[in-house]
Order: C-alpha cells, then sequence, then structure tokens
C-alpha cells in the first residue's frame, strides 16, 4: 500500500502529514470550563493511546480554562470553535496547540485574517473542518443534497479564505454520516489537493454500528493510502473511540503499537469453550503494549498451524490445549490453567 504524499503540518511537536505515522485523535465530552474532570479524561484518553485531543470551545468560559488544561496535560490540545472569531483569538494566546475552525462561518475576510494572523504568529496550524450537517445552503442548492462533490468545494473555499491571507498550515476534514459519501469526498481532495487529512465519518452512531461505519469508512481510506490522522466518532466513552482507532490501524496494516488477537470463528469441531476463552484473552490484552500476535484456536485442522504463525498461541482439545511459542510446542496444559501459561509466555517475550 502507498501512502499518497501530503504536506506536513506539526501540532504540538507531533508531525501530521508528509509520511509521519497516522496519529489518533479523541475529542472531550466534558465541559471545558470543568478544568478538573476535562484533565481528568484526556489522561484516561491518553492511557489508552489518543496521541492529540480536541476540546470544544462554545464560550468565553471554556477559553479561560485553556491554559489551566494545557498545563496538566502531555498531549496537543486542539480547540474546536464556531462562529465566533475571537474565541480563536483569545484560545492562541492561551496556548492551545492547533484551531478547528471553518473560516467561512466566522465573519468578514478582516476577521479570518485577525485569526490566521495570531497562528501564523504561534506556527499553529488551522484544521478546516467541512460537515455534511453544516453545508453552506448555496452548495446544496446547487448539488441537490450532501454530495461528495459538495463537501470538496466547500473545503476549497475555506481553504481560499485561509490562501488569501498567506497562510497554508493547513489540515483538512470533510466528513459526512454516509460512508460512501465521505469516501469519495476524501478521495476526490486526495486528488486535488496535498494538504494534510483528518480522516474520519461523523455522526456513527453507538458502538455497534458506529465501529463497523469507522472500520469500513477509515479503514478503506487507509488503504487506499488515504488520511494522515483520524477520529473515530462514537455515542460512547472517548476511550472507546481510541481503542477502536487503534485497532483500525492494526486491521489495516498500518501500525503494530500492541497485540493483535486471531481467534477461529469456532465450528462443530471446536472441542472447549472458544469463546470465552478468545474473550478473556482479548481483555486481559488490554494491558499488554507488544507488538505480537496472539492465536486462540479452537480444534486440530487449522488451530495448529495459525497457532505456530504467531508470537505465542493456544489450540485447544477436550479438557487441555497445547502452547506454542514462536512456532514451536512448549506444552500442554489443562484448560482452566491454559490462559495463565498463556501470558506467562507473553512475559517473557
Amino acid at each position: 500500500m502507498k501512502k499518497r504524499s501530503t504536506r506536513r503540518i506539526t501540532v504540538g511537536g507531533i508531525p501530521v502529514g508528509g509520511g509521519a505515522p497516522v496519529t489518533i485523535q479523541s475529542m472531550c465530552n466534558t465541559r471545558t470550563d470543568d478544568v478538573r474532570a476535562t484533565v481528568r479524561q484526556i489522561a484516561e484518553l491518553t492511557a489508552a493511546g489518543c496521541e492529540i485531543i480536541r476540546v470544544a470551545v462554545p464560550d468565553m468560559a471554556a477559553v479561560q480554562a485553556i491554559s489551566e488544561i494545557k498545563k496538566n496535560i502531555s498531549i496537543p490540545l486542539v480547540v474546536d470553535i464556531h462562529f465566533d472569531y475571537r474565541l480563536a483569538l483569545e484560545c492562541v494566546s492561551q496556548g492551545c496547540d492547533a484551531v478547528r475552525i471553518n473560516p467561512g462561518n466566522i465573519g468578514s475576510p478582516e476577521r479570518v485574517a485577525m485569526v490566521a494572523n495570531a497562528c501564523k504568529e504561534k506556527s499553529l496550524p488551522i484544521r478546516i473542518g467541512v460537515n455534511g450537517g453544516s453545508l453552506e445552503k448555496s452548495l446544496l442548492e446547487k448539488y441537490g443534497g450532501v454530495t461528495p462533490e459538495a463537501l470538496v468545494e466547500s473545503a476549497f473555499g475555506h481553504i481560499k479564505l485561509l490562501e488569501d491571507c498567506g497562510f497554508t498550515d493547513i489540515c483538512v476534514s470533510l466528513k459526512s454520516s454516509s460512508v460512501p459519501v465521505t469516501m469519495e469526498a476524501y478521495r476526490l481532495m486526495s486528488e486535488r489537493s496535498d494538504y494534510p487529512l483528518h480522516i474520519g465519518v461523523t455522526e456513527t452512531g453507538t458502538p455497534k454500528m458506529g465501529i463497523l461505519k469507522s472500520a469500513v469508512g477509515i479503514g478503506g481510506l487507509l488503504a487506499l493510502g488515504i488520511g494522515d490522522t483520524i477520529r473515530v466518532s462514537l455515542s460512547a466513552d472517548p476511550v472507546e473511540e481510541v481503542y477502536a482507532a487503534k485497532d483500525i490501524l492494526k486491521a489495516a496494516g498500518i501500525r503494530r503499537d500492541g497485540p493483535e488477537l486471531i481467534s477461529c470463528p469456532t465450528c462443530g469441531r471446536t472441542q472447549i469453550n472458544l469463546i470465552a476463552l478468545a474473550n478473556e484473552v482479548e481483555g486481559r490484552l488490554k494491558t499488554v503494549d507488544k507488538p505480537i500476535t496472539v492465536a486462540v484456536m479452537g480444534c486440530v485442522v487449522n488451530g495448529p498451524g495459525e497457532a505456530r504463525a504467531a508470537d505465542v498461541g493456544i489450540a485447544g482439545g477436550i479438557g487441555e490445549g497445547l502452547l506454542f511459542k514462536k512456532g514451536e510446542i512448549v506444552k500442554k496444559v489443562p484448560q482452566e490453567r491454559l490462559v495463565d501459561e498463556l501470558f506467562g509466555l507473553i512475559e517473557e517475550l
């Protein structure tokens, strides 16, 4: 898979685009002016693997919290602003690391220039966030609704406002709740621009369907070499977004930050409670950060072969199972000891 070439920006010291690793983002759902709750949630997200965090800034009370939040976190802080250019200016002075804004909805060209100049002075990038739910009426009328072409035209309209100010430290997102519309919009954008792309599907819903839609949309784009930073949007604890993003990156072969579990789908040959076993192993693997492959297999047909191909693995049988390490059988173990023995092997790697 060849990644499409984009420009590089820097968000609080983390490179985005230009061949840099794809980064994981999320957004707090706490009130930003509740500094304690927001800092606590960012700490949880950071521990889960979030690398860039965004907070909503709807008013001056939120603005006044930015400096204190920034002092107490270890990852870059992006502020999300709509309509009021003064909020953006104050956040820049408070020490944020990037601004997410749509230049077209904050007023006159003079106001856009003020925000662009403030960000340029502090070397802060701006993410233009185009969303199907807030497309300009003129584009909705022109294209007959939310279409990939409408999203792309909106993005270029916002880009022009910044470029007219001499500002090009830009990242772009073009999100819709429709997976096909989102994917086509990003594909078109990647053909017409080399600005780095923040990819995701918006308003995907609760984890069951939301992760599926995000995996198809984000994973499909990554497979095409499109995307420099990602967010999985879920109606759930934001920590779930980060776990899902990590899994998508692993499934797409983009990153190996932690363990990958492979397990068989079970069939009539399965002679062990494989589903419970796989769930137990998956839960315990959340505390493991080694880039390893762990196999949990249920029978003698594919089990030993898959387990041998993994760094460590189990192939189950009636009341017992085989442990594998680096392709070699280690020993036969009673079923009740399988998981503990497996994690003993993992500690040795």
